[in-house]
């Protein structure tokens, strides 16, 4: 039977006139309204850059609902950028959740950004108090950057990009649900103990998962149209790994997401089954690469088989008490993505002439 994925024929997206036009004023546009409310909220007493109620922990909450317009913007008005048309062709309720996923991360990365920025200015600056002159130029920047880097990484999506915002996204989510644990010793458990404490980290810990298990679904499809133009270009040599692959990352972004849903002290079983189901997802990928990814260079593969050995090395030293659940937690993620920087790699040069 005939594939029929829609395919992309151009590059990543160039950059044009028009998105920089419109970033720009999404900049000045949220900078502007930046600026007010900076004035407005450091009006009177003042406020300090962290703490609460405090300038960073605004900023940070204006900075995540102005990226999430923007980038919701940027993401539904880039479908007509060309090497994009292919996301015309997606049904409608899986453009929604890609949109949804696009949205959402842009805008956490946005508020966790931007408040590690004060908290770090906090530190330098004790006792420090903003008045609504600082407050309006610090709203200002702050809004405005989130608004125009928020634009311009939404406009121009594609699945390098992805793997590159998945990967910042899920590592600034954990280290800071790590530095804000109420536990300091959480580690002697296990990373799902993060998720447990009902404050701000396990906030901050299941919220990742789950916008990161929703990117990974987005990512599917764009890993499944990329795939789908090698094997019409004949550099790839199954007809069955666009739809195979990009099932296997969904289903394990799914798992990933449940994960979050489903925090450990809410319901360990199901919290469980969804963890070793990405894992093993993880595993049928790099089962299957061999068969479905024919035709890739051969360093992949022996980059995959390394990845392979060192996920059954970590399973081996779990087992026999060498490693605890967060090392093995730890290691499962790092060769996880790991794994998905060298497959994107590739994969963005699999079909260039040498």
């Amino acid at each position: 039977m005939r594939y029929t994925w829609p395919m992309t024929t151009a590059p990543a997206q160039p950059r044009t006139v028009r998105v920089e036009t419109e970033a720009i004023y999404a900049a000045l546009s949220a900078g502007a309204l930046g600026a007010l409310l900076g004035a407005i909220a450091t009006w009177g007493a003042g406020l300090e850059f962290w703490g609460w109620p405090s300038a960073g922990a605004m900023a940070a909450i204006a900075a995540g609902a102005i990226a999430l317009a923007a980038a919701a913007t940027a993401y539904a008005r880039s479908s007509r950028i060309a090497g994009q048309e292919w996301r015309g062709a997606l049904p409608g309720w899986r453009a929604v959740v890609n949109t949804v996923s696009v949205t959402l991360v842009h805008g956490a990365l946005a508020a966790l950004a931007t408040a590690v920025v004060y908290l770090v200015l906090g530190l330098g600056f004790v006792g420090v108090t903003l008045r609504p002159f600082g407050g309006a130029i610090l709203g200002a920047v702050t809004i405005g950057l989130a608004a125009y880097l928020a634009y311009l990484s939404a406009s121009r999506m594609t699945t390098q990009r992805m793997s590159s915002l998945l990967v910042s996204f899920v590592a600034l989510g954990t280290l800071s649900a790590m530095a804000t644990s109420p536990e300091q010793e959480w580690w002697r458990h296990h990373f799902s103990e993060l998720g447990t404490f009902g404050t701000f980290s396990s906030f901050a810990f299941n919220g990742t998962l789950i916008a990161a298990g929703l990117l990974v679904t987005t990512f599917a499809a764009y890993v499944q149209s990329d795939v789908a133009t090698l094997v019409a270009g004949q550099r790839l040599h199954s007809r069955r790994a666009p739809g195979a692959i990009a099932v296997l990352l969904a289903v394990m972004g799914v798992m990933l997401a449940c994960v979050g849903i489903v925090p450990l002290n809410l319901n360990e079983p199901i919290h469980n089954i969804a963890a070793s189901g990405m894992a093993l997802m993880f595993f049928g990928l790099l089962g299957s690469s061999p068969w479905l990814m024919r035709g890739m260079p051969r360093a992949f593969f022996l980059s995959t088989a390394a990845i392979a050995i060192a996920f059954v090395g970590s399973i081996v030293l779990f087992l026999t008490g060498y490693f605890n659940l967060t090392a093995f937690e730890i290691a499962v993620f790092a060769l996880i993505f790991g794994w998905i920087a060298i497959f994107i790699r590739f994969l963005g040069v699999a079909g260039q002439k040498e």
